[in-house]
């Protein structure tokens, strides 16, 4: 069925438009058959045997589509923001949404996942806030910047991914004489799809001892030892207590799985494939409720299979080149460029990177998805292309 719109719909002033038409698994198109979708029409009814093809497809037809943003023109644009754009009450952030442009405008990435270049100038501060969205901060580049959560200073580094999970308080600011950009993730188009968001504003100004810049933040002490769970900790919170995970860990654990593999013994995803799982260290949980994240690394003149996901993410090249294609899309990607996967559209991944891109000598990619929720709800499918799985 496709709308129409009569004159006795515009008297009934009913938003549902319903035309009879002759059609296979349709019904015979008829006077009796055109006042019945009338009445409907008047009590805001739809049939199912109209939308069914919509409604219940073969597989999933997502309204995002695969884009690719450079990370060159955002740092352009985010940084002629900070000359212009204040940071404070009102706008909050000097963040910068990727809206994806099959989404109708809205700063979404895809249909659940947010992602956006905030910049911070040199001595600013964002003020403190809390929102039931999570959250996260990666680091592509740069240093200076401290992000202070529940009042706990936790520095960023070029590599650091640092989760954040939703309803904390949360500040940032730039210690250096330089500015920084980062990327932040947020479920923000889930939690407004499904009408669950709050926010709150908190202090205008953080404390002298907030400004402090700690070799290691309370949490790091606390949590940030691989394998050991401090005793006095209770069950598991809404995230991660952990709130900062640095690249030297990330970094020697990729090497080694990738070291692993060309000695024969396995451990990576598939030869040449390297990849990581942030994880909630009290639960061995995701780091989010509703976010995965994970790291990826491919050696160089290796090729990911094509994988298909439900569900939605988010890539950004750390480090080295190469070739990604995602359905019938392809793109030479470098450091810092960020693209999306749709839902059930495959995505492949060949490295070209070598000493002088990268420091790994591999391509290096961390990815964000909506995966923790399609798991809660019993959604997830994987199919990698060339398997039975």
């Amino acid at each position: 069925m496709t709308p129409s719109s009569t004159a006795q719909d515009t008297a009934t002033g009913s938003p549902v438009r319903l035309k009879a038409v002759s059609a296979e698994g349709q019904p015979d198109v008829t006077p009796a058959l055109e006042e019945l979708y009338r009445g409907f029409e008047r009590e805001l009814l739809v049939p199912l045997w109209t939308e069914i093809g919509d409604l219940m497809p073969a597989h999933p037809r997502s309204h995002a589509v695969p884009h690719l943003w450079r990370w060159g023109r955002l740092r352009e644009l985010a940084a002629r923001a900070g000359d212009i754009v204040p940071v404070g009450r009102g706008g909050e952030r000097r963040a910068i949404a990727l809206a994806n442009p099959s989404l109708g405008g809205r700063p979404f990435a895809t249909p659940t996942l947010w992602a956006a270049i905030q910049y911070l100038m040199p001595g600013e501060d964002a003020p403190e806030h809390r929102h039931t969205q999570h959250a996260f901060r990666f680091v592509v580049e740069g240093d200076g910047v401290w992000t202070v959560v529940g009042r706990d200073p936790v520095a960023m580094r070029r590599g650091d991914f640092l989760p954040q999970a939703g309803w904390n308080w949360h500040a940032h600011h730039n210690a250096t004489a330089e500015p920084m950009a980062w990327i932040d993730g947020l479920d923000i188009p889930f939690q407004y799809a499904t009408e669950a968001q709050f926010f709150e504003f908190g202090r205008d100004e953080i404390s002298d001892d907030e400004r402090t810049t700690p070799g290691r933040s309370r949490a790091e002490r606390l949590w940030g030892h691989p394998g050991l769970r401090p005793v006095s900790a209770g069950p598991g919170g809404a995230g991660s207590p952990l709130l900062a995970y640095r690249w030297e860990h990330t970094d020697r654990a990729l090497s080694d799985q990738l070291a692993l593999d060309a000695e024969g013994y396995g451990g990576a995803v598939e030869h040449g494939h390297a990849a990581v799982r942030f994880t909630d260290p009290s639960t061995g949980a995701d780091v989010l409720p509703t976010i995965r994240a994970e790291m990826h690394r491919v050696a160089r003149g290796c090729e990911t299979a094509p994988v298909r996901e439900t569900g939605s993410s988010v890539y950004q090249v750390f480090d080295g080149s190469g070739t990604v294609t995602v359905g019938g899309t392809t793109w030479s990607v470098a450091r810092g460029d960020l693209f999306a996967v749709p839902s059930w559209q495959p995505v492949s991944i060949r490295s070209e990177a070598g000493p002088g891109d990268s420091d790994s000598g591999a391509l290096d990619l961390f990815r964000f998805s909506d995966s923790p929720v399609f798991e809660a709800l019993r959604l997830a499918r994987t199919h990698v292309e060339g398997t039975s799985r």
